[in-house]
């Protein structure tokens, strides 16, 4: 029987971890053959690099990394190079600590994973922390955010495209009522938001702009301008419903601001590029009438800027 033969195109991960090996040796790391690997490899290529890597030089990949490299092109590179689960499991965690709060990323998380993807980052966490990821967010937490972050991060939403339209009908109104009574933290809104499918929330919120003549988010954002829960509750709907229009503001607002958000950026990119970064390139490109890649390279530079504008192509390679 013949053996299959791997087409010749397709990068060896022996191969690229023997290249690997070789930017860290000798006078200074070849940050450029790093990138030309790393940032044109799927996720499912880079976990075998690392295998190999480790199983060759007795050594993990991303330590190695973590020795040769710096700042925001090492955030970059060692973020991209994680394995999606983990990478979410470590921005979750990091989402939590003292220094870097930053609830915004465990909306992201909850709402933007599939269902499964989300049990597999919960999965990592606590492979990785020892602890769950609801302990964490519970104890790091109070008030309206624990009551609408702890179950975001504990739900497993249905992901199927059935909706039930009556449902949504009454939905609209008690969310339209809860709005109009300014009880943004009420137990059945916070109900209806965290645990409906995608499609069965998306069919609610038609609703309600077209009976109340308003989206949802508009009202809030009436209330929200010094109200950080309301800011949130703004961000789980968008992430549920419109995520590539959520990850274009972040976007726009590490870029086009003075001194650039680094962590923004990188998370969006690192995140999104497998997902649906044509997406968010052509909302960033609408709404902002510059390329993302363009924009990112007038505020960005060096190895750091080279690694996300690969990264922006990377669907292209």
């Amino acid at each position: 029987m013949a053996s299959l033969k791997v087409p010749s195109n397709v990068p060896r991960p022996e191969d690229d971890a023997e290249q690997l090996h070789k930017a860290f040796s000798g006078w200074g790391t070849n940050e450029k053959l790093i990138i030309s690997i790393l940032a044109h490899r799927n996720a499912a290529q880079r976990s075998l690099i690392r295998s190999v890597y480790a199983a060759t030089y007795n050594e993990d990949l991303l330590k190695a990394l973590d020795k040769e490299l710096s700042s925001d092109f090492e955030r970059a590179v060692m973020l991209w190079t994680l394995d999606p689960a983990e990478r979410d499991a470590y921005l979750a965690k990091e989402s939590t600590k003292m220094f870097t709060k930053n609830n915004w990323v465990l909306v992201e998380i909850a709402c933007t994973r599939p269902a499964l993807e989300l049990i597999k980052v919960k999965q990592a966490y606590q492979a990785r922390y020892k602890k769950s990821l609801e302990e964490d967010v519970a104890q790091h937490t109070s008030g309206d955010l624990r009551k609408l972050l702890l179950p975001l991060v504990s739900t497993f939403r249905y992901e199927g495209d059935d909706v039930n339209t009556m449902l949504a009908r009454s939905e609209a109104k008690i969310l339209h009522e809860k709005v109009s009574e300014k009880s943004y933290s009420d137990d059945d809104f916070i109900r209806i938001l965290t645990t409906r499918s995608k499609a069965q929330l998306g069919a609610t919120l038609n609703h309600y702009n077209n009976e109340y003549g308003n989206a949802i988010n508009k009202n809030l954002k009436e209330e929200s301008d010094d109200n950080d829960y309301l800011k949130l509750l703004r961000a789980v709907i968008t992430c549920l419903t419109y995520p590539e229009k959520h990850f274009e503001k972040v976007l726009r607002l590490s870029i086009n601001k003075m001194g650039t958000d680094e962590w923004g950026l990188t998370r969006v990119v690192t995140t999104r590029t497998e997902v649906d970064m044509e997406r968010i390139k052509e909302e960033y490109q609408r709404r902002n009438s510059i390329p993302l890649d363009r924009a990112i390279a007038k505020d960005t530079s060096g190895d750091y800027e080279d690694m996300l504008v690969a990264l922006l192509g990377h669907g292209d390679a």
